[in-house]
């Protein structure tokens, strides 16, 4: 379109020169409206023309469908169409548009939206920064007495939030122990009463074992009596050793010696 533009308007300013000015070559006109209104209907006329001159020859050259409409300044309606019918081609041109947006408007449509959304998240973060710069106690001087309130309040409910959570752990902690506490109190209580009853076996059984085979049919039972000394003392070893001295000792008729007698 720019190059059309300046061909009209090289064409243009060769028709607005007089006649008796020689033609020194084309070179670069600047492109402004024909104020004589003679030499610009002219001008009109000529590049109308070639216009449809040339809508002619694109659309027999390269099979293509091309439609041309220009209105004068006066308001009169110049249209082509190669197919007869321009208002076709419109419709066509409608539909092409609605189904196929522009892709570079899109693109710089979505270029704005990425540009505010980091603009808003840039000022998010700085937000959330002072605030917590506030929170340590930090970049205080800024603030009003009302700011301070409402930022010591805020620290408030944050401490009693934190002290209500660490007195629900500090709860479930306990919790836990005393169940553990029951649970090892049961097992201490039924470890005892097994050694207890492992204890009553044990005495049966040697009670057992003393009364059929011990001191070879002697009658006496098999006693275990408790000595001063914290040491037991066994019956079966006493009448052992007194069968020994008995058979194996001779006393003498001196009346110094004095037989052992049990008491």
């Amino acid at each position: 379109m720019s190059f059309q533009n300046q061909q009209s308007s090289r064409e243009d300013a060769d028709d607005s020169v007089s006649p008796t000015q020689p033609r020194l070559g084309r070179g670069k006109i600047e492109i402004k409206r024909i104020e004589n209104t003679t030499n610009r209907q002219v001008t009109f006329c000529k590049r109308r023309n070639g216009l449809l001159k040339k809508a002619y020859e694109l659309s027999v050259l390269c099979e293509a469908e091309v439609a041309l409409i220009v209105f004068s300044s006066r308001g009169r309606l110049y249209e082509y169409s190669n197919n007869n019918s321009v208002k076709s081609t419109i419709e066509r041109y409608k539909k092409a548009h609605s189904d196929s947006p522009n892709t570079a408007s899109v693109a710089e449509t979505n270029i704005q939206m990425y540009q505010q959304e980091s603009r808003k998240l840039r000022q998010q973060i700085n937000t959330i920064q002072k605030a917590n710069r506030n929170i340590l106690g930090e970049s205080l001087g800024n603030l009003n007495p009302k700011d301070l309130k409402n930022l010591e309040k805020k620290l408030e409910k944050s401490i009693s939030n934190v002290r209500a959570k660490k007195n629900e752990l500090l709860y479930s902690e306990i919790e836990f122990m005393q169940k553990k506490e029951a649970y090892l109190h049961n097992n201490n209580q039924y470890l005892r009463a097994k050694i207890s009853e492992n204890a009553r076996a044990q005495q049966q059984m040697n009670s057992i074992s003393g009364t059929g085979g011990g001191g070879g049919g002697s009658g006496y039972d098999h006693q275990v009596i408790p000595s001063g000394g914290g040491q037991q003392f066994d019956s079966r070893n006493f009448f052992e050793v007194n069968n020994a001295l008995q058979s194996s000792t001779s006393y003498s008729s001196r009346p110094d010696h004095i037989p052992l007698q049990l008491v």
